[in-house]
């Protein structure tokens, strides 16, 4: 029997709870709470600081440069909040200017 579905918090469409991405739009994290970056505790659109790991959540975009809440999601652009190293190829928050594994400068680029 198919559990229920949930609307994407970005389209609207009725998703699966297990899916990692939305297969209508496209987009990651379609269901459940936006999480903290750096903690993964739940947040909320608006919130100034995480209340679990003091995490500061307004951001400017690495892409835009604009001022955004650090969701998944920039609010200006659309583009997904993070950077991948040049190095090793992770794909990251952008929480520094530093990758969090193998410690090489990111060089954050706007486009």
């Amino acid at each position: 029997m198919p559990g229920y579905k949930h609307p994407c918090k970005f389209c609207g469409k009725l998703v699966s709870v297990d899916d990692n991405v939305c297969p209508f739009c496209g987009k990651v994290n379609p269901v459940g709470p936006q999480r903290c970056p750096k903690c993964r505790n739940p947040i909320e659109t608006g919130q100034v600081r995480c209340s679990s790991c003091g995490l500061t959540l307004q951001i400017n975009c690495p892409y835009c440069g604009k001022p955004t809440f650090f969701g998944d999601y920039c609010q200006n652009c659309d583009k997904r909040l993070t950077v991948i190293c040049p190095k090793c190829k992770t794909e990251q928050p952008p929480l520094g200017e530093k990758c969090i594994k193998c410690g090489k400068p990111l060089n954050i680029t706007r486009s």
